[in-house]
């Protein structure tokens, strides 16, 4: 899986674009990245925009497992993260939106960009 990272700043909020197949290992390895950028900017709002994305590859353990890898490279409670999913991959985001909000983490999926935009700055 391959990302850009951008900020906008009015927002404070960085977005993060991905394409390609996500992994469990790229998507940890985004998280990182996102973690820093977040932290550079001193935001709490990250916008993770998947529609470009043509296939995801993970088991249903590493989804399960996701926040617990979250919280191991640091990535606080306090932050708030939208992402954008296509249809033929919201079972998969669906799931992974449940564990992290039972975790604790402040978390939705948006079929567009405009509503994830909306939910992120209330």
């Amino acid at each position: 899986m391959e990302w850009t990272i951008s900020f906008l700043p009015d927002q404070k909020i960085a977005v993060i674009e991905t394409r390609g197949v996500a992994d469990e290992a790229g998507s940890i390895e985004m998280a990182q990245d996102i973690s820093k950028t977040m932290a550079k900017y001193l935001t709490t709002r990250c916008l993770i925009d998947h529609s470009a994305l043509s296939a995801i590859s993970s088991s249903t353990i590493g989804i399960y497992n996701r926040p617990t890898g979250l919280i191991k490279i640091g990535v606080p409670f306090r932050i708030k993260i939208a992402e954008v999913v296509l249809p033929a991959h919201k079972k998969h985001f669906g799931f992974l939106e449940t564990v992290c909000r039972n975790r604790g983490f402040d978390f939705c999926i948006f079929d567009d960009r405009e509503s994830a935009l909306q939910w992120l700055t209330k």
